[in-house]
C-alpha cells in the first residue's frame, strides 16, 4: 500500500481534488481527508461521499502526560499552602497536615489527569502517528500536523497497488498542494509520497 498526502488552503480545493481522484479511479474507500473544522469537515464529506480521516489512537502517552500534568497540578496547588503553614509562626503546628495535603493533593491530581488522559487517549486524533505509520517521516509527519492545526485540510490517497501513486501526487499538485513551508513555516515537500513500510 503506497499513500499520497497533501495540504491545502481551502476546502473547495481539497473537494476538488477529492472528485478528481474519483474520476481517476480511485475508490472512495482508499481516498480521505483531515480538517480540525467539524462543520467544513462534514460538509466536505457530504459533498464528496468520503469519510474524514479520525487519525490513529492517542494510546498510554496521554495517560501518562495526563498523570505527570495532574500530580505536577496538584503539587502547585498544596506547596503554597504549606509553605504559608511554614512561614507563619502561629500556623506552624498545622505542617504535618499541609504535607498530607501536599501528598493528597499530587495524588488526586496525577488521578484525574490520568482519567482524562485516558479520556483523550481513546480519540482517534494523533494524525502525527497516522502519517507514522504510512510512511512520512516524522518530522514531515509533524509539519503536515501543524498545517491541520493552522486551518487547512489533509488529503489523502491511498493506492493499494502502487501503480497510481504518481498520477495522485500529479493531481494534487495541479489542484494546488500547499508547500509544507507554507502551510506550517517549515519544509521542502508539496505533498509526500511513502508506502506503507516507510519507503
Amino acid at each position: 500500500m503506497e499513500s499520497v498526502v497533501a495540504l491545502f488552503r481551502e476546502a473547495q480545493q481539497a473537494q476538488a481534488v477529492l472528485v478528481a481522484l474519483q474520476n481517476r479511479g480511485f475508490a472512495r474507500d482508499h481516498l480521505a481527508f483531515a480538517m480540525t473544522d467539524v462543520v467544513a469537515e462534514d460538509t466536505l464529506a457530504q459533498a464528496t461521499g468520503i469519510s474524514p480521516e479520525m487519525g490513529a489512537p492517542g494510546g498510554s502517552g496521554n495517560v501518562i502526560r495526563g498523570l505527570l500534568a495532574g500530580g505536577l497540578a496538584g503539587l502547585a496547588l498544596t506547596v503554597p499552602v504549606w509553605l504559608l503553614l511554614l512561614i507563619i509562626p502561629s500556623t506552624r503546628i498545622y505542617q504535618e497536615g499541609g504535607l498530607l495535603a501536599m501528598l493528597f493533593g499530587a495524588l488526586g491530581g496525577a488521578g484525574l489527569g490520568g482519567l482524562f488522559g485516558a479520556l483523550t487517549g481513546s480519540d482517534l486524533g494523533d494524525y502525527v502517528k497516522l502519517l507514522r505509520r504510512m510512511g512520512v517521516p516524522a518530522a514531515q509527519a509533524e509539519r503536515f500536523y501543524d498545517g491541520i492545526k493552522a486551518g487547512n485540510i489533509l488529503v489523502i490517497a491511498r493506492d493499494p497497488d502502487s501503480v497510481k501513486a504518481d498520477e495522485a501526487l500529479r493531481v494534487m499538485r495541479q489542484y494546488g498542494a500547499l508547500s509544507l513551508e507554507g502551510a506550517s513555516g517549515g519544509g521542502r515537500l508539496d505533498s509526500e509520497r511513502r508506502g506503507q513500510a516507510g519507503h
